[in-house]
């Protein structure tokens, strides 16, 4: 009788199948894990590049932390698709990216007004005008027309009192100076 060779034994079709099926099943339930895991905005602060974006939704006077006063979830915001998430990851392991992070979420007004407008549903500029009419002057209710949000508004760093370049109103003095710039 020959004695077969551990090639012969074990390096067969059987084997190398079961072998890429493993692989297969322990990939796929990473990938799963992965995925359940980055839902969770902490998940996102693993990687030293988000960390402060995460610090300041997390604990902040920005924007950004107020969203998460009110449950806003970072993906809620920064929508990605799960190539994009992968490639993300893989660009965050070879080192492939620039600091700062550039690329943020471009938005426009449609975006904010899915949640900031009354009805829930972006359906219109003057829904917010007449929301924010409480002031001796509405920043909503402009000379300058219908403007987008990211004018003043800004996530993850300072916002910005636009009309603070021509006008001094009183309600501007009293904006919180860790959260807004103004242009006095």
């Amino acid at each position: 009788m020959e004695k077969k060779s551990f090639r012969e034994r074990f390096l067969n079709r059987k084997t190398i199948l079961i072998l890429v099926g493993v692989c297969i099943i322990i990939g796929a339930g990473t990938g799963v894990g992965l995925l359940k895991a980055s839902e969770n905005p902490s998940f996102c602060a693993n990687c030293h590049l988000v960390r402060p974006y995460y610090e300041s939704w997390h604990e902040g006077a920005l924007l950004d932390h107020k969203h998460a006063q009110e449950d806003v979830r970072c993906q809620d915001c920064h929508i990605r698709s799960i190539p994009e998430k992968a490639m993300e990851g893989i660009n965050f392991i070879t080192g492939n990216y620039t600091l700062p992070l550039e690329g943020g979420t471009e938005i426009d007004r449609r975006f904010c007004l899915e949640c900031h407008s009354p009805e829930g549903e972006g359906s219109s500029w003057d829904e917010i005008r007449v929301a924010t009419n409480y002031e001796e002057s509405n920043p909503h209710d402009s000379h300058h027309g219908e403007q987008e949000c990211n004018i003043c508004h800004n996530m993850h760093e300072k916002s910005y009192a636009f009309c603070s370049d021509c006008h001094i109103f009183d309600w501007l003095a009293d904006l919180d100076e860790e959260a807004w710039d103004k242009a006095w």
